[in-house]
This record gives structure tokens, C-alpha cells and sequence, in this order.
């Protein structure tokens, strides 16, 4: 058996010879090891890892012409709900072999773009990112390299995209509907950011459409966009509740913003819901922890990386999977909303 020079780190040959094998051999152990038969592919394996020797990943993927890597690309994994995606992604890609790569742009389009080309130069095969709100460069891109990709978080009709998520405006038309049938006229909204966002654009719309049909419309004291965090929730709802008229309702872009609205709520000796109702969007896990528990829709992040990933793994083996149908949020009826108080 021979061993590697003195000093010198192991090579393929090293272990070619340490298994009594050839190098194609070993290749083949590592890029097809099907077509080893199982004791030579044992030896060889066993052999590299007590050399402390592993394959070149660029030079394995060129001989294979495949990098088994994937790429997501999310707004931030501050927030749980993208969070449960990748980690939905993660256990499917993983279970077939494939290396999920991640890029957080931070609501920022520029980054977007240049996270995307960094993955498309390390070989991506496919690639899911959330919203359509993105510089039309960046779907030029993927389509120039011919690799299949989905947009989740959404599922716009009429999109251009393969899209793995759900209707955001229908979503938020069903929440101002609920409040609506309630009895609410005055109804507040603290949203995210709508500039570059579509998801957040399309909430808004619902909220409108909703109160239209009402004769209704959110005056501009009650309408807040801001950062989706629960101090924006607390100093929103502070705001609004010194306009007049004052809401007997507010609908929130996030549960984060709903939580916060309800803390500031209380914290100015209000009672939620008899003074003022409050709706979340997510189904956080401490949504239903709170006093009272949150008004809220529940999305299934993990089904929706799921699906995004069976959908692309679909497509990487060779396949047109049909279009996915969009996930169907679900209205949650807690203790944070009520009839407004005569």
C-alpha cells in the first residue's frame, strides 16, 4: 500500500492505490457511486476518509456537469416565517444530495441582483426567491443560463413566474372582510414598506378593495407603512389613536406589527378588543401565547418550501411539473377582535 509523500496532502491517486483501485475508480465512487459495485465502493470510501482525502467539488461537478447546488434567495431570516421556508428547502435538497445556498438581501433590490449573478457564477442549478418585485435584470439573468426557478410568497394571477405561495391581496381582502362583518367603519392599517415590495403592495390593495365595497376607504391619519417590527406596531397605534375620528380597528401587515399595536393599545389603558380590535398576518408562534390570543392568518411556511423544492427538484430531473396551486391562508379567529362598542 503506498502512502503520500511527506508533507505532501493525499491525491486521488493516493487513494487509487491505497484501495487497489484505478483513479476513475475512485471518481466514480464519489460522482456515481451506483455504478461501483458496493464492497469496491466501501473500500474506496473507507480508504479516502482514513487519508483524509475528498473529492475537488469544482472539478467533481465539471466531470458530472452538475453542481448540486441551489440557491434561495430571502428578504431576511430575522423574520421566522422565511425562515421555515429554508428550512423546509434545507430537508428536501438534503435528502437528494443537494447543497442549498442562501442570500438574505435585506429588502434591498440592488443586493438582490448581485446576490443572484454571485449564485449563477458558482453554478446554481435552480434557484427559488421570494416576490416578483425584483429589477427585471435579475429574471434576465436566471432565463439567460436556462435554470428553472420559482418566486414563493406568491401567487399572483396572470404572473410570468412559476409561483410557489399564495394570494396576498385576497389574503387581507378576507381579513378587512371579517372586520367589516363585525361592524367596523373606522378601520387603521400598519403595513411594511409597499415601494419594492409586491407582497406588501398587494395586502394594501386587498384593505381597500374590501372597504370599497363598503363605501369605506382608510383615511390617510389611519394608513402607517414603516419597518415590521413591534416598536413600529406600538408608535403606529399611539399615532392613529389621536386622529379623529379615532379607528375602532386596525389591521396589521405582520403579527409582529399586531403585537406591538396591542402592547401600546393596553399600555394607554385600552381593552382589546372591546376598544380597539387588532389583526395580525403570519401565525407566529407567540401569536397565540398573548392576552388575549392574536387575531390572525395562518400561512404553512414549511409546505410552501416544500413545495418550492419538489417543484425545482422536478424540474432539475428532467420533468414539467405542473403549475403548484397557491396555499390557502386561514383566517384564525382569536381574542383581539370583537364588535366596536356603540
Amino acid at each position: 500500500m503506498s502512502e503520500p509523500k511527506p508533507g505532501r496532502p493525499p491525491r486521488a491517486v493516493d487513494v487509487a492505490a491505497a484501495a487497489e483501485v484505478s483513479t476513475a475508480t475512485v471518481s466514480r465512487a464519489f460522482n456515481n457511486p451506483e455504478k461501483v459495485a458496493p464492497a469496491i465502493r466501501e473500500r474506496v470510501l473507507a480508504t479516502a476518509k482514513a487519508m483524509g482525502w475528498m473529492p475537488h467539488a469544482a472539478g467533481s461537478a465539471l466531470a458530472r456537469r452538475r453542481t448540486s447546488i441551489v440557491g434561495a434567495v430571502i428578504p431576511t431570516l430575522d423574520n421566522e416565517v422565511f425562515a421555515a421556508q429554508v428550512g423546509a428547502m434545507q430537508t428536501a435538497f438534503a435528502e437528494r444530495g443537494i447543497t442549498l445556498l442562501l442570500s438574505c438581501f435585506n429588502y434591498d433590490q440592488d443586493q438582490a441582483v448581485h446576490d443572484v449573478q454571485a449564485m449563477l457564477a458558482r453554478g446554481v442549478e435552480a434557484l427559488a426567491i421570494v416576490g416578483e418585485a425584483h429589477r427585471p435584470e435579475l429574471f434576465a439573468g436566471i432565463r439567460a443560463r436556462h435554470i428553472p426557478y420559482v418566486v414563493t410568497y406568491s401567487h399572483r394571477p396572470g404572473s410570468p413566474h412559476s409561483c410557489i405561495g399564495f394570494d396576498n391581496r385576497q389574503a387581507f381582502d378576507t381579513i378587512a372582510r371579517h372586520l367589516l362583518n363585525l361592524g367596523h367603519e373606522t378601520i387603521g392599517v400598519i403595513i411594511q414598506p409597499t415601494a419594492g415590495n409586491d407582497r406588501v403592495a398587494a395586502r394594501l390593495d386587498g384593505v381597500r378593495a374590501a372597504l370599497a365595497e363598503h363605501g369605506l376607504a382608510v383615511r390617510p391619519q389611519h394608513l402607517c407603512e414603516g419597518e415590521w417590527s413591534i416598536d413600529f406596531g406600538r408608535q403606529s397605534v399611539r399615532a392613529m389613536l389621536a386622529t379623529d375620528p379615532v379607528p375602532t380597528a386596525v389591521v396589521c401587515g405582520n403579527d409582529y406589527l399586531a403585537i406591538g399595536a396591542l402592547l401600546e393599545a393596553r399600555a394607554m389603558g385600552l381593552s382589546v378588543p372591546r376598544d380597539l380590535s387588532i389583526t395580525g398576518f403570519d401565525d407566529i408562534a407567540i401569536s397565540r401565547q398573548l392576552d388575549p390570543p392574536l387575531t390572525t392568518m395562518h400561512i404553512d411556511n414549511h409546505e410552501m418550501g416544500r413545495r418550492a423544492a419538489n417543484y425545482l427538484l422536478a424540474c432539475l430531473e428532467g420533468g414539467q411539473p405542473a403549475a403548484v396551486p397557491p396555499l390557502m391562508p386561514t383566517l384564525i379567529r382569536r381574542g383581539t377582535t370583537a364588535a366596536p362598542r356603540l
